[in-house]
């Protein structure tokens, strides 16, 4: 009976800790969801279906307990380029097909390959993204429309802040962008211990709306339709010849990627936060997708597993997916019984938010970490950002992809060589040859085979050599053919004869040179 009883004190408490939790994690979501499909280019209400259906549904589903889904800020780019260029219209089907491909992965099992990405490429992509975020928000935040691409946004910003100070064009709305920008800071550095977990955004979009309504500013506030439910149009059939157009088929790829990656490293990340269940990363794959297909039936954003609503989640003391399931709830609920409330909101409290998420998400400190490992890696994190900034978000996480295999490539065909006298008297020499010798090794060879001297003998040492390229070896074989004619001779090392030598290359080279 004691048993049962402390069975159900848990059971109590465990419940009173996850609703407790999911009331914060729904004060975090609730403006990002909105301030996230506005950095879009999509009505709010996309980003508030894709937080319900990341929480009630994905949440229900998911292989990560305590990871908290919605519409993420590294998808936002994405988005406003694919509406930009193709529609609104265009957005549903993608974002389908997408969450087909996640599920498809997620049941073929490999939710672990999207884990091998480069941490150069991923943290590179999401500074990158952040980048693009502040340079277009910074507009929004005067309550003006963004600029197609980011160096636009950046080399039209100074005449837009100056616009704002001479002519007052967007001075008020600028103001109260500011104004959310330094209460997050300053809650950020100053908030009392026992108020750690009531979220700075919550907190400053709540002061910026009240300023706004109490002093009727004339500044843009959010646009919602009167009934949300009415506003909710499922796509239809024909929607989906759309994706006949390769370029909405290479964005859904794009999309399934992006999303793939960022929800299973912030699972990942969610795992280091708490001791309870680990991820099962396909069954998350698997509800990522699930998830991603309902967001684009309903007309929601694309979404993924995010790092700081799951944080937030940890830290309240969730302990199951209930906490996830319960936030997703609430939005609706807040959703369907106070759209007027939301409605006060400026859109500039709102771009603010995203300013100071995007400086987050750029976060510099990561360059000092990435420098433990090399200047490769740097390149890689800097590369990413750059090409994404300057084109977009696919073509710079392909070349960050592409610059890591580069960087691998060369690391994996590294060749230490190292020529030595070891007998002066009888002019004997040692090639010792250790990592991999290929084609790019090939002049490094060739000059220290030159450098040996007339009448002595040569002998080469590969026991540390683990791989040999033809080049290379047709590069030994006829200098040990043509080294008679100077005096000089070739000998094999003996442990080249090693039965453990596994390469084939090796093996060649002992027929070759003995």
């Amino acid at each position: 009976m004691s048993a049962l009883m402390q069975k159900f004190g848990d059971a109590r408490a465990g419940l009173a800790r996850n609703t407790l939790s999911s009331i914060v994690v729904f004060l975090v979501a609730l403006p990002l969801c909105m301030g996230i499909a506005i950095a879009s280019g999509v009505p709010p209400v996309a980003g508030l279906i894709t937080g319900v259906i990341g929480g009630v549904i994905v949440g229900l589903f998911s292989g990560s307990p305590l990871l908290v889904s919605g519409p993420a800020a590294g998808l936002a780019v994405l988005v406003f380029d694919l509406v930009r260029d193709h529609g609104l219209i265009a957005l549903g089907p993608v974002i389908v097909l997408a969450g087909v491909i996640q599920w498809i992965a997620g049941r073929a099992r490999l939710g672990v390959w999207f884990r091998s990405v480069s941490p150069g490429v991923v943290s590179g992509m999401l500074a990158g993204i952040g980048i693009l975020i502040v340079g277009s928000q910074l507009h929004v935040m005067f309550d003006a429309a963004p600029l197609p691409n980011g160096l636009q946004n950046f080399a039209a910003a100074p005449g837009r802040v100056w616009n704002a100070i001479s002519n007052g064009d967007g001075m008020t709305a600028g103001a109260l962008g500011l104004a959310t920008i330094a209460i997050m800071l300053a809650w950020e550095k100053l908030r009392p211990a026992k108020l750690r977990l009531l979220p700075g955004a919550l907190l400053a979009v709540v002061a910026v709306t009240l300023t706004a309504q109490l002093a009727a500013l004339p500044v843009a506030r959010i646009d919602l339709p009167a009934d949300l439910l009415a506003s909710i149009r499922p796509i239809t059939g024909d929607a989906f010849k759309l994706l006949l157009d390769p370029a909405l088929l290479i964005a859904a790829g794009a999309f399934a990627f992006i999303a793939s990656a960022e929800t299973l490293l912030s699972a990942a990340a969610v795992d280091r936060l708490h001791d309870g269940a680990r991820t099962h990363y396909d069954k998350e794959l698997s509800a990522q997708g699930i998830g991603n297909v309902l967001c684009g039936v309903f007309g929601g954003l694309p979404m993924t597993g995010v790092i700081v609503r799951s944080a937030a989640n940890v830290q309240a003391g969730a302990t199951s997916r209930l906490s996830t399931i319960l936030h997703g709830s609430w939005m609706l609920l807040f959703v369907l019984a106070l759209p007027w409330l939301l409605r006060m909101t400026p859109i500039a409290g709102l771009a603010g938010i995203l300013v100071y998420t995007g400086v987050k998400m750029i976060n510099p400190a990561q360059l000092r970490e990435f420098a433990d490992y090399g200047r490769g890696a740097v390149l890689v994190f800097v590369a990413t950002a750059g090409v994404i900034v300057a084109t977009d978000l696919l073509t710079g996480v392909l070349a960050g992809m592409a610059l890591s295999l580069l960087r691998l490539s060369l690391r994996a065909a590294m060749l230490h060589v190292n020529l030595k006298q070891h007998d002066e008297q009888h002019n004997h020499w040692t090639l010792r040859l250790v990592g991999s010798a290929t084609f790019l090794s090939v002049p490094r060879i060739a000059k220290a085979l030159d450098s040996v001297p007339e009448g002595a003998t040569l002998t080469l040492d590969a026991e540390r050599l683990r791989y040999i390229d033809h080049a290379c070896l047709v590069l030994l074989r006829d200098w040990q053919r043509t080294a008679p004619a100077t005096n000089r001779e070739l000998i094999a090392d003996d442990s080249l004869l090693d039965a453990r030598a596994e390469s084939g290359g090796r093996r060649a080279m002992v027929q070759a040179l003995s």
